[in-house]
């Protein structure tokens, strides 16, 4: 009998493990072992081998990581995932497995500074070219393609602009030349975006943000077909060895429990936040899918759930003026990352995009005066409040 499929909240909790097969722990154990002992020395060949299931070595595969694995596996709408010691650990698994001398990634308009750097590197030392895309329509999408484009890699909403793509037409367009599209879905979350189930291939997280949640992992995972993921974990994953340890995987898994309780939260704060924003005389614009007056805003409510937990603004002034306003402000943490339970905010300029080159960042969007906010889950009010006194004394 078909097991039920049933709801994101409830999956979030219970996909990927069975108690029966853990002795009928409720909560996932943590198996903090480096190798695993076989029963004798032909069980080890055979599972060298492939020709038998079984655990080798914890940089091969855990149980703790595998009940991770499956979980995010099922909530991205994947057959497969692969965690990773960091984001980063993962962006580069993919990208080095998809591609080789001579190719070329084509990306969405603005990616991570790291992610950025990644391809400078590819570009500099192995020859893999990358071009940066608005990906706007059809026809610019189709120009921007080239014979060599080896894959397709989106943020959407895109770090720090909060720039939107429309996945479902980008797939489309990816799919008919035979190109496999990479999504990094970390500032959504599967609980507000799941673009496997729009026609993309892969999906990217750094998990150390929203399926953390907490600020104590750094971490990384990817989800696709069981065949991409078989490849990247026999070779890129195994032989680079980004490997995430059992108990980065554990806390994820106590973390992912309550991810759509927290990302409700973050985005009914986010939403409160952005109309005091919107409307403060020292906000010279603002970037918030959930604003009516996106740009992207019809792609939004197309893919998206809800609009999400980070706004993107910029101060009237210079980057001394947004510094001395960061410098104010008092519960509001000046930290990178996000989707921690702390309000945290950066300055992408000096800080998570600072590696990109000026004349880029500009090109992107990235002005010196632009601070990027993650909205954590405090009361709203004491968060309005204390942006409130930093604007006062600047």
């Amino acid at each position: 009998m078909e097991k039920k499929k049933s709801r994101f909240e409830t999956e979030v909790i219970h996909a990927g493990y069975s108690n029966d097969e853990h002795q009928g722990s409720l909560v996932p154990p943590l198996y903090q072992t480096s190798t695993f002992t076989f029963a004798n020395a032909e069980q080890g060949e055979r599972r060298f081998a492939g020709k038998e299931e079984g655990f080798i070595y914890s940089r091969l595969g855990n149980p703790t990581v595998k009940i991770l694995e499956d979980k995010i596996a099922v909530l991205e709408k994947g057959e497969a995932a692969l965690a990773f010691s960091s984001g980063m650990a993962a962006v580069s698994a993919v990208l080095v497995a998809l591609t080789k001398t001579g190719d070329h990634i084509l990306c969405s308009q603005g990616v991570y500074g790291c992610t950025f750097g990644l391809m400078e590197l590819l570009k500099e030392k192995y020859g893999i070219g990358h071009d940066f895309s608005l990906m706007d329509s059809k026809e610019s999408l189709e120009n921007d393609i080239l014979p060599n484009t080896a894959c397709i890699y989106i943020e959407t909403p895109i770090n720090p602009t909060m720039k939107l793509v429309d996945l479902e037409m980008v797939a489309r367009i990816a799919n008919e030349k035979g190109i496999p599209v990479v999504v990094d879905n970390t500032f959504c979350s599967p609980y507000l975006q799941t673009p496997l189930a729009l026609g993309c291939d892969i999906v990217i997280h750094s998990a150390t943000k929203y399926i953390c949640g907490h600020g104590d992992v750094i971490a990384g995972l990817v989800v696709g077909n069981k065949e991409f993921i078989g490849i990247v974990s026999r070779t890129t994953q195994k032989d680079i060895g980004g490997i995430i340890s059992p108990f980065d995987a554990w806390l994820l898994l106590r973390g992912i429990k309550t991810l759509p309780v927290r990302m409700d939260r973050h985005s009914a704060n986010a939403a409160r936040l952005f109309e005091f924003l919107k409307h403060h005389a020292q906000v010279d614009s603002i970037y918030f899918p959930g604003d009516s007056e996106h740009v992207d805003y019809d792609i939004m409510k197309k893919q998206m759930k809800q609009s999400g937990g980070l706004i993107s603004f910029t101060i009237k002034g210079t980057k001394e003026t947004a510094q001395k306003f960061m410098n104010h402000l008092q519960l509001i943490k000046i930290a990178v990352s996000l989707g921690d339970a702390e309000t945290l905010i950066q300055h992408p300029a000096t800080m998570t995009h600072a590696v990109v080159p000026e004349e880029e960042r500009r090109k992107m969007g990235i002005e010196n005066t632009l601070l990027r906010l993650s909205v954590g889950l405090e009361a709203w009010e004491d968060i309005k409040e204390d942006l409130e006194q930093a604007f006062d004394k600047i």
